[in-house]
């Protein structure tokens, strides 16, 4: 079993993740223009730190920054697909500065692929990787009145706790509900 202070290990350029009828896979240049259909949507804008409008330039600067993510040792940012071909969205795992053995996930899918259970799918198995990988702490934090989002959440498994994180979006402090998976 690896451990969480093996970035080499959890975060390898081909990594990848498959289970519940989905496969997350790495963003490729062939992704671009689907992804500015997928992520240039009111309510992306609106409860996610993706810049808005999102065009082919923000689309290129997205995926250099999932590389340096993964290249660093610090997180995945992956697409959510039915076979590893057509991105329907994306799914991120990153780890908290401060606390080594907590890991924080996110997600995002495209205005024509919701309500498909493919965020719920890519929650759980990213959350199924956290835990083989030996993180104690499996976190999401997410603005109180996405409800989308608390509903996955919930159908995930996560639980709503007490604890609040203000995070700096777009220019603004937001203060964030954390979901922790029991």
């Amino acid at each position: 079993m690896s451990s969480p202070s093996q970035p080499d290990v959890l975060w390898s350029p081909d990594f990848r993740l498959v289970g519940y009828g989905i496969h997350l896979r790495q963003w490729a240049d062939e992704d671009l223009a689907g992804m500015v259909e997928l992520f240039d949507d009111p309510d992306v804008a609106r409860w996610t730190p993706l810049a808005s409008p999102f065009d082919l330039e923000a689309a290129r600067a997205y995926v250099v920054k999932a590389r340096a993510l993964r290249a660093g040792g610090q997180g995945v940012n992956l697409a959510v697909t039915l076979d590893g071909g057509e991105a329907l969205g994306g799914a991120v795992m990153f780890r908290n500065a401060e606390e080594e053995r907590e890991i924080e996930l996110g997600y995002v899918i495209g205005p024509r692929h919701r309500g498909r259970g493919l965020a719920r799918r890519a929650l759980r198995l990213l959350a199924e990787h956290a835990r083989a990988a030996d993180f104690g702490r499996i976190v999401l934090r997410i603005e109180p009145g996405n409800l989308a989002s608390t509903a996955v959440a919930r159908a995930a498994g996560f639980r709503l706790t007490e604890e609040r994180a203000d995070r700096e979006l777009k220019g603004e402090t937001t203060v964030l509900e954390t979901w922790v998976l029991p």
